[in-house]
């Protein structure tokens, strides 16, 4: 089967540009919180989060970090015996905690055999001056990405999905740690209630100006046990079917800034986990599908993006 160059930026062609060899990820459970959890901020968390649809079953804040790479690396072995690693801290918030913690746990991955580099998801309201110092100290020798929770440029959302902060932190955090040479990571959702495909396709524009490296994208999945699965139990939205979510993101593609690399365009929780909705699509077969549209209609990343149109 031929492999089609997809109309944009993809991250596996990008990390291969960067890299010179095959690198995966391992998630790693560091036994953080998050402000919006532990009542600093808010209790319960966003409306739409539930940390078990991306935690793997070898993460375990009962286990240490050289451990869970080390089953991570066995895991990967099978299929990939030269890979090298990217120790992903993705559970929660990964920046939430003092820098001393913070040192001996990122240091603690990089200290394990072939790991190269940190992936690190956190909120824009959990960094600090002296905490991206020290990342970007890092960052001069090791591959370091910052992954930001955004969720939504628009305020109103941001409220009614308890994110606990504005769109202004968001921009200030990214820019601050762009500014320092991290390669910086914006995640957004797609449809989140009280969102249409025309603010979706504000949000690119927006989002096309900000100060970032790559973007992860996916549409909005209702998961059982989370506030917005009681929300929506009571009082049902609609969600993007697939060929219209594969037509928004091809629309969105267009406005977004040609340099941003695109690491993801779609997410599938586990069945057991998802109430809606069911699309019964494997993510590469999404992927394909989209990339085949998109190159049908001549259509390609920043065709309609200019600068400062927002």
């Amino acid at each position: 089967m031929t492999t089609m160059t997809p109309p944009y930026n993809d991250y596996g062609s990008w990390l291969r540009s960067r890299l010179p060899f095959k690198v995966q990820k391992i998630s790693v459970d560091a036994g953080f919180s998050c402000p919006n959890r532990d009542g600093r901020l808010s209790r319960g968390g966003c409306t739409f989060c539930d940390n078990r649809t991306f935690n793997p079953s070898y993460c375990s804040t009962g286990k240490s970090i050289a451990a869970q790479i080390a089953e991570g690396k066995r895991f990967f072995a099978r299929k990939y015996p030269d890979m090298k690693y990217l120790a992903y801290f993705q559970a929660y918030s990964n920046t939430y905690a003092d820098l001393d913690t913070l040192r001996r746990r990122y240091e603690e991955a990089l200290e394990q055999e072939d790991v190269v580099g940190l992936v690190i998801g956190t909120r824009p309201d959990c960094v600090d001056e002296a905490k991206l110092d020290y990342l970007a100290g890092l960052a001069r020798e090791r591959l370091v990405i910052v992954e930001y929770g955004v969720e939504s440029v628009d305020d109103n959302t941001l409220r009614r999905i308890n994110r606990g902060h504005d769109f202004a932190y968001s921009q200030r955090a990214m820019k601050e740690t762009r500014d320092r040479g991290i390669i910086t990571c914006g995640h957004f959702i797609l449809g989140l209630p009280g969102e249409t495909a025309q603010d979706n396709l504000r949000q690119a524009s927006v989002v096309g100006n900000m100060e970032m490296d790559i973007i992860k994208l996916h549409q909005l999945q209702i998961i059982r046990g989370t506030r917005l699965a009681e929300e929506y139990a009571l009082s049902p939205f609609a969600l993007y079917e697939p060929d219209e979510y594969m037509r928004l993101c091809a629309d969105y593609i267009e406005r977004l800034r040609p340099d941003i690399v695109i690491e993801r365009l779609v997410s599938q929780s586990s069945a057991e986990l998802l109430v809606a909705p069911r699309w019964g699509l494997k993510n590469y077969e999404f992927t394909q599908r989209l990339n085949n549209y998109m190159s049908q209609n001549a259509m390609r990343q920043g065709r309609l993006w200019h600068a400062n149109n927002v």
